[in-house]
């Protein structure tokens, strides 16, 4: 049975491009342009759009789902399989989403560590983060709304810092065009799977959307203007770079950013980084409080309880991932685990509503 969600807690359509987009980008945008091209050579940035276009026929099915049932997740879970076994399913979401948490933020301080502080505290630097996730959250929906807006605004200069390696890149590098095999433009594709996932938030905070048809559109934008960055942003990397630099660099648009030149800082990429800071943290806080209101609809406990959880299991796990093996498989799982729920899942659950639609009318 769908929870009633309060008018006064509910936000307007456009604002699911705001939380969409914040979603998609974040710490998978400083280095992905290395795993795409080592498949799909000059031909990444087909990679990219092949991998958004798809994205765009799971939002629809996502739409699908969440209106045949009128409700989140957790909803569809029960319509299909029942109270008990819907929500056991659903209760692996809350692991899902705590994973991804984990892995954005611990990419981001490994950021930090290789290229400001070494000496960063990984502990006490998730403290802190958690102490200001606890705080946003702790505000309400709207609230982590209003910092996914800002995580996105406020940084979007960044962007145009990019406009100094267009004037050192050489295009010819994209030659020839539709070189590469279609077997490997798809495999880059499935590279994109950690960098491309987040979009799936619409199907837990769905019944937050003020007249949700209307959100639609907005969330179609959210996914155009990201696939647009990335494809940008891999053929700048591509006319930039030679083949054989992108596969040595690990964080190929941090590199980018080395070649900016201002007259009151000397390392550009330190603003960068600092400023990623508030591009991360609707990442995270989007994350918790999904897994969090999970928690509450699942096993009744207070929200706010179950924030204090995650944050505590965030703590206590994030300080064993210390080496860069360990955040290379964290990663690895985290895009495997996102390219099943989006790919596979999302799908398979679609048709299963479409099932039971078909058995209870009959």
């Amino acid at each position: 049975m769908q929870e009633q969600i309060p008018e006064e807690f509910k936000i307007s359509p456009s604002l699911v491009f705001y939380m969409v987009a914040s979603m998609q980008i974040g710490i998978g945008i400083l280095g992905y342009q290395r795993s795409v091209t080592k498949y799909a050579y000059q031909d990444a940035w087909i990679s990219v759009l092949l991998a958004g276009a798809l994205l765009h026929i799971i939002v629809w099915m996502i739409y699908k789902i969440a209106e045949e049932v009128n409700g989140d997740i957790v909803t569809a879970h029960e319509y299909v399989v029942g109270k008990l076994v819907g929500k056991t399913i659903s209760s692996l979401f809350i692991v899902y989403f705590f994973i991804y948490a984990l892995t954005v933020l611990r990419s981001y301080i490994e950021v930090i560590q290789v290229w400001m502080f070494p000496e960063v505290s990984t502990f006490w630097f998730t403290f802190a983060f958690m102490v200001l996730c606890i705080y946003i959250i702790y505000g309400g929906f709207r609230v982590v709304v209003g910092i996914a807006f800002f995580g996105l605004v406020i940084p979007s200069y960044l962007f145009l810092t990019f406009g100094y390696n267009i004037k050192y890149a050489d295009f010819s590098h994209l030659l020839p065009i539709f070189d590469t095999s279609i077997k490997n433009i798809i495999l880059g594709s499935y590279q994109m799977s950690l960098t491309f996932i987040g979009f799936e938030i619409i199907l837990f905070f769905y019944p937050f959307i003020k007249e949700p048809q209307k959100s639609k559109k907005w969330a179609h934008f959210a996914l155009l203007t990201s696939t647009l960055l990335y494809t940008g942003l891999m053929i700048l990397a591509i006319a930039y770079f030679s083949e054989l630099k992108i596969e040595k660099s690990i964080w190929v648009t941090l590199t980018m950013w080395k070649i900016v030149q201002l007259p009151f800082v000397e390392r550009f990429e330190y603003i960068g980084i600092a400023s990623w800071n508030l591009v991360i943290l609707p990442n995270v806080c989007v994350s918790i409080w999904v897994a969090s209101r999970l928690i509450k609809r699942i096993f009744h406990l207070k929200h706010r309880n179950g924030v204090i959880i995650i944050a505590l299991f965030m703590l206590i796990i994030i300080s064993f991932i210390d080496t860069r093996e360990k955040i290379n498989v964290l990663n690895n799982f985290t895009g495997k685990m996102g390219f099943g729920f989006t790919f596979i899942y999302i799908p398979l659950l679609y048709i299963c509503i479409m099932i039971a639609k078909k058995v209870k009318e009959k």
